[in-house]
């Protein structure tokens, strides 16, 4: 049986592999799971994502499995416990900032039509874009639709979201399919796709 043709940035780290092959581009639609992605970018930057995919599990044991009602509700005691787990990675200012989106995150989920979920698709008018890249030479670290939901994310409170990490996010949630048109998941991807429709 042939080997699988994927894109090459996973490598042959047998997490990485099965995140590509998984989880990444895959359309996300859950404003929860969206939220965590989100968060979990946020203190990639400066990092890289298989760091961060690493400590996966020791993220979502720490914070709660990422409860935004709970972690709304942390104080200094939980960000004291937080700097002193060696799972995670320990940034006061990420920490905070996890705080303050989880209260905005509930928030939104309260008083915007369709909540978290339908205020990241909007940018993307709801449906992800099938992009056909050939070489990695020919993704983009980020673009104008990632501009522009990084200033409106800025805009609402939120930190650590630069154009290039909200970018990383939305090739990861599948708003945008990155694979490069010669991966066997370019092509599920892309079929996957077809059934969503946020509005």
């Amino acid at each position: 049986m042939p080997a699988k043709t994927r894109c090459p940035w996973p490598g042959e780290d047998p997490l990485y592999v099965a995140y590509h092959d998984e989880e990444w581009g895959v359309p996300e639609t859950d404003s929860r799971a969206l939220w965590e992605k989100l968060i979990l970018d946020g203190f990639q930057a400066g990092l890289s994502w298989i760091t961060i995919l690493r400590k996966r599990e020791n993220f979502r044991k720490a914070f709660h499995n990422f409860d935004p009602a709970r972690i709304a509700r942390y104080g200094e005691k939980d960000i004291g416990r937080l700097l002193a787990d060696e799972g995670i990675i320990r940034h006061r200012g990420k920490i905070e900032s996890t705080i303050k989106s989880a209260q905005l995150w509930l928030d939104m989920e309260e008083k915007r039509d369709g909540g978290f979920a339908r205020y990241i698709w909007q940018f993307v008018d709801g449906r992800p874009q099938q992009n056909t890249l050939r070489t990695m030479k020919d993704v983009k670290p980020f673009t104008p639709m990632s501009e522009r939901l990084s200033k409106d994310l800025k805009a609402q409170g939120f930190n650590f979201c630069g154009p290039t990490i909200v970018y990383a996010f939305a090739q990861a949630v599948g708003m945008v399919n990155d694979h490069l048109v010669t991966c066997f998941r370019h092509a599920q991807i892309a079929k996957l796709a077809k059934g969503v429709a946020i509005k």
